[in-house]
């Protein structure tokens, strides 16, 4: 007969067990969710209209021929675990509409307190040094970078001339309603990672003339090139749809911030 501490034992042995394949399977999906798709290695190859550099944790995309003497930068900062190469094909877009586009990694890919780290100080430093010249840029950020997009955005720093927020139910710590710069927010109405119901419960933390920007159908995983991240819901409009739409309205944006410039 069993006693009781020999039941305990075996339960918990089968409960570790559990844990460990949970946590193997889950590891394993993630590797393979966050992983940058093959569209997206294909956009970090520098061409006759883009120039690409990868350096210390941040990535450039520069235009062969700008569209002006003075244009807007682009800073883009990823979601959290997302392979930053993910966001290669929106901020190349961007480069080849004529602004410079960069992706500013977050440490340990955001996670254990990556998108608090103050490398990514040192990172944004280093590229508005390097893009002192052109006067003006703009922030964006997807998911988790979208919250550190809106944390630098409440410091009002000169030169940031504008705010794009993707896939995020934030602002939800900072209050940027008083926020003398263009804002657009992105919107999937399936993102299973920022509800209808989270994003309209922080509206009133943004500028009254924030553009919104809602895609029918659209989901969190889509406004990246990865896979299907745990916890989003299932789109029911085709990536490239998404993902175009997304791209245009980052682009619309910074052609404001240049019009106002000039």
């Amino acid at each position: 007969m069993i006693d009781r501490r020999q039941l305990w034992q075996r339960v918990r042995r089968v409960w570790i067990t559990l844990g460990l394949a949970f946590t193997i399977i889950f590891v394993g999906w993630s590797l393979i969710a966050y992983r940058a798709s093959a569209a997206a290695r294909i956009a970090i190859e520098p061409d006759a209209a883009v120039g690409v550099e990868y350096d210390d944790g941040i990535w450039s995309f520069i235009p062969r021929q700008a569209m002006a003497a003075v244009v807007p930068a682009l800073v883009l900062f990823p979601g959290a675990l997302v392979d930053p190469i993910a966001y290669a094909p929106l901020v190349r877009a961007v480069a080849a509409a004529g602004y410079p586009a960069y992706i500013i990694e977050l440490p340990r890919r955001g996670a254990f307190g990556g998108a608090e780290s103050p490398e990514i100080e040192v990172r944004l430093a280093r590229v508005l040094a390097s893009h002192a010249t052109q006067h003006s840029w703009v922030i964006a950020g997807h998911s988790r970078g979208a919250v550190v997009a809106s944390t630098i955005a409440s410091e009002r720093r000169p030169g940031f001339a504008g705010l794009v927020l993707i896939g995020s139910s934030h602002p939800r710590d900072v209050d940027l309603s008083a926020l003398p710069v263009l804002v657009t927010k992105i919107v999937g109405t399936h993102d299973g990672l920022a509800s209808r119901e989270e994003v309209e419960g922080n509206r009133a933390k943004l500028p009254a003339a924030t553009r919104w920007v809602w895609i029918d159908g659209g989901n969190h995983s889509q406004f990246g090139w990865y896979g299907f991240q745990p916890g989003d819901r299932f789109a029911t409009i085709d990536a490239d749809s998404q993902r175009a739409t997304m791209i245009q309205a980052v682009i619309d944006l910074l052609g404001r911030v240049a019009r106002i410039a000039r």
